[in-house]
């Protein structure tokens, strides 16, 4: 199984700035100039020395999952503004498929960042195509229509190609495909509105994804509770927006802070974790200096086993 993350940003889309970008080149470029390899000019090689906060950026789109299995069916975890990359990266391969091509698709929750790409979504103006949605909304046909209306965007979503197949999908529920090699659950999450963590389980193999969720130090019995469902992930995605002083100034907004996150990551004995939902003011340096903070924490758990890791836009884990 193959994990894509095509859109790792929260609430709302943030491209990197001019400004943020001369000071990303500046500092680069003022490196290099100090280092060993400017005389030889050997570029890849100073490139491979470089902190993590300049050698990449986190991204700006928001929540989008791209998921493959291990006999190359894909399935899909949102549609934030990566949805619109993931979308264009499947085009050749339906051009190239003969018949009904079924693109499974789960949808944590309608919140703005987690749907406004899906106009954007090249796959869905294809006739051989299916949208199948699988969602514990009972709504969710209603909900993906009304922001696509005339007033909102040029062409209404039932008129664009693709059929689409609405399918209710609940916590208890496991759904099976790939002549069950695949199998797909459900959990709730505490988040305004309501938010749904997707697991999926290949070849014993475990990949959680669990965005907009809040977790804080008065829900211990709670996240104790619910470690058979998160327990022992081979990698869990999991909302880490806030640092500790935000959570507690933003309490009940649906976030987590990064040591929460570890914390419970941690308690679950999870393999990896994938720090995501980036607050959307955080610059490259801000987002890496959390990740950098949550790998000390870690440290002082005593947590050596569990890997961290920031969740970058087109990063992939295999499984």
């Amino acid at each position: 199984m193959k994990v894509t993350l095509f859109g790792v940003r929260g609430s709302m889309p943030a491209p990197l700035r001019n400004k943020e970008y001369r000071d990303k080149m500046v500092e680069t470029l003022s490196l290099f100039a100090q280092s060993k390899h400017a005389a030889t000019q050997d570029v890849a090689g100073f490139w491979k020395t470089l902190p993590p906060r300049l050698r990449h950026t986190a991204g700006g789109d928001t929540t989008c999952v791209g998921v493959q299995s291990n006999s190359d069916t894909n399935y899909v975890i949102d549609f934030g503004t990566g949805a619109r990359t993931l979308g264009d990266s499947m085009v050749s391969k339906i051009l190239a498929y003969k018949g009904e091509y079924i693109l499974n698709i789960f949808i944590t929750h309608t919140h703005w960042d987690h749907i406004q790409a899906l106009p954007f979504f090249k796959p869905m103006y294809f006739p051989n195509v299916t949208l199948r949605f699988h969602s514990p909304y009972p709504d969710l046909d209603a909900r993906l229509s009304r922001q696509m209306e005339k007033e909102f965007f040029p062409i209404t979503f039932h008129a664009t190609s693709s059929k689409k197949e609405f399918i209710l999908f609940e916590p208890g529920d496991v759904l099976k495909f790939e002549d069950d090699r695949v199998q797909v659950e459900v959990h709730p999450l505490k988040h305004p509105g309501n938010s749904y963590a997707y697991k999926f389980t290949e070849d014993k193999k475990v990949f959680i994804f669990a965005t907009d969720a809040e977790f804080t130090g008065e829900d211990l019995e709670y996240i104790r509770g619910i470690a058979p469902f998160f327990g022992m992930a081979d990698l869990l995605v999991l909302d880490s927006q806030y640092t500790l002083d935000e959570s507690f100034a933003k309490f009940d907004w649906g976030h987590t802070a990064y040591t929460m996150a570890v914390n419970i990551a941690h308690n679950w004995k999870v393999r990896n974790l994938a720090l995501t939902h980036h607050e959307p003011a955080y610059n490259d340096e801000k987002v890496y200096g959390i990740w950098e903070d949550a790998v000390e924490h870690r440290n002082a758990l005593g947590a050596s086993k569990l890997k961290i890791h920031l969740a970058r836009e087109g990063m992939t884990f295999t499984l």
